[in-house]
């Protein structure tokens, strides 16, 4: 059984960065080297939305909204996904998941097989 879990989110201000990582358990060989993986957040009252993705040969794609301002990463052999978030804003306040996926579209989350809990990501103005 492969989990995901988050860690890395917090409280910052305006104009500041966080890094968050999703660490996969449970899988015997580089998950992240099968999987392309994504990064999704859902806002209070908001639907959940793709924020970045990366695919098997680690090339990234930005939603728009964070074009610019967020960075996707992975390490194969450790298994970890990170995205390094600058210049945030509080419009990016948000639960922040990772997720898996053998295939499909990099935005759409009913192709990800595999999700984490999420990590809360707070941006005060």
């Amino acid at each position: 059984q492969v989990q995901l879990v988050e860690s890395g989110g917090g409280s910052v201000q305006a104009g500041g960065s966080l890094r968050i990582s999703c660490a996969a358990f449970g899988y015997t060989y580089s998950l992240y080297s099968l999987y392309y993986m994504g990064w999704f957040r859902q806002g209070p009252g908001k639907e959940r939305e793709g924020v970045a993705c990366i695919d098997t040969y680690g090339s990234p794609r930005y939603a728009n909204s964070v074009q610019g301002r967020f960075t996707i990463s992975k390490d194969n052999a450790k298994n970890i996904l990170y995205l390094q978030m600058n210049s945030l804003v509080p419009e990016d306040t948000a639960m922040y998941y990772c997720a898996a996926a053998r295939g499909g579209s990099c935005f759409v989350p009913n192709d990800y097989n595999y999700w984490g809990q999420g990590t809360q990501v707070t941006v005060s103005s």
